[in-house]
């Protein structure tokens, strides 16, 4: 389905575009840094934990830098790349958030530049020891003319979205108001939980996943207190977490929520929808959940309750 999508290739020199429906974005190496590495890690997630230290002095400072990790037969493959600073270019160009299903970088294609293809007058894309780079066209030899011809087909697995983090579909705003609700429910726990003693190791787990998740709960609420203080939970507390859960898999490309209330007997979600389709959407996420939802009048927002 991904293929079936727009793929536009973006580069420094690039023309701003006018678009009417959201499409993929394939970044040229002018957008971040690969390094390549034989380690001896099995797993992409034991990969990415030292990506960081592999990238020390390579980097811009002042950048908040992510990082992809793929491999290529026995060589992981690392990208590092600062999705504010793509975000910036992207909307200079006309590209704003809403517009932009999908980010790639061109490594992830690399199998697909089987010749050189052309950026400008000046500049193109080729592969150099299994790595896409930019070089001068003047620097092609007499059968290296760029005749590569760029479409859909380039379109490569595992993008990143641009709202947040890498495969995350969370705008900064959005991720600032759940922090609020787990800060709320992480109060709730503390009250209702102090009354059991011991500590619940599955419970201080769920804590610490959310943390990773959301690092704005981190800088909004102490964390340390919180851990602390974390006991066992009780029914209504684990209805609490399994809801905090649901609201994070309702907010997407298209919505926002906008309001929660919650006393001892449930809560109460509003969320606001892009469209129907987006609408319709929330409304089945909020049915398989087994929670109640009714249409916000005069509006495409729905109103989501759950009981305790």
């Amino acid at each position: 389905m991904g293929k079936d999508k727009k793929l536009l290739l973006v580069h420094t020199s690039m023309e701003s575009v006018s678009l009417d429906e959201s499409v993929n974005v394939l970044l040229t190496p002018q957008f971040y840094t690969l390094k390549k590495e034989s380690l001896p890690v099995k797993y992409a997630y034991q990969a990415k934990k030292i990506a960081p230290s592999l990238f020390d002095g390579l980097l811009e400072e002042g950048g908040h830098y992510q990082y992809m990790v793929m491999k290529e037969e026995e060589t992981w493959v690392f990208i590092a790349y600062d999705l504010e600073r793509i975000t910036a270019f992207l909307e200079s160009k006309g590209l704003t958030a809403d517009k932009v299903s999908k980010v790639f970088f061109a490594q992830q294609a690399v199998h697909a530049f089987t010749a050189p293809l052309a950026l400008n007058e000046k500049e193109a894309l080729v592969v150099l020891d299994d790595t896409v780079v930019l070089v001068p066209r003047m620097a092609l030899g007499s059968e290296e003319k760029p005749t590569l011809a760029f479409d859909s087909s380039f379109t490569p697995k595992g993008g990143v979205s641009l709202q947040g983090g890498s495969r995350s579909i969370i705008t900064q705003k959005q991720a600032l108001s759940l922090a609020a609700v787990f800060v709320l429910f992480a109060g709730m726990f503390l009250v209702e939980g102090s009354r059991d003693g011991g500590e619940n190791e599955s419970a201080l787990e769920e804590l610490e996943s959310l943390y990773t998740s959301y690092p704005a709960l981190q800088s909004s609420y102490a964390r340390q207190g919180i851990v602390d203080k974390y006991r066992n939970v009780d029914t209504k507390e684990r209805k609490k977490r399994d809801a905090i859960k649901a609201f994070a898999g309702m907010i997407f490309k298209g919505v926002t929520l906008t309001a929660l209330q919650v006393n001892e007997k449930g809560f109460q979600a509003q969320f606001s929808c892009a469209n129907t389709e987006v609408a319709k959407r929330v409304k089945a996420l909020a049915k398989k959940a087994h929670y109640n939802t009714a249409k916000v009048k005069g509006s495409t927002d729905l109103r989501i309750e759950g009981t305790l």
